[in-house]
């Protein structure tokens, strides 16, 4: 989807449990929710 609008060299990141101590943590690890990072970058 970022390459779809016109970013380029997209890097995506390892899963990061981003519902730690959160009240929704039991569901979210019953879907295998998870976080990823996105580096990507905008040609001039």
């Amino acid at each position: 989807m970022l390459e779809d609008v016109g970013f380029v060299d997209v890097r995506i990141g390892p899963a990061v449990d981003t519902f730690a101590g959160a009240s929704g943590e039991e569901k979210a690890r019953a879907f295998a929710v998870y976080g990823y990072p996105f580096l990507a970058r905008k040609p001039e």
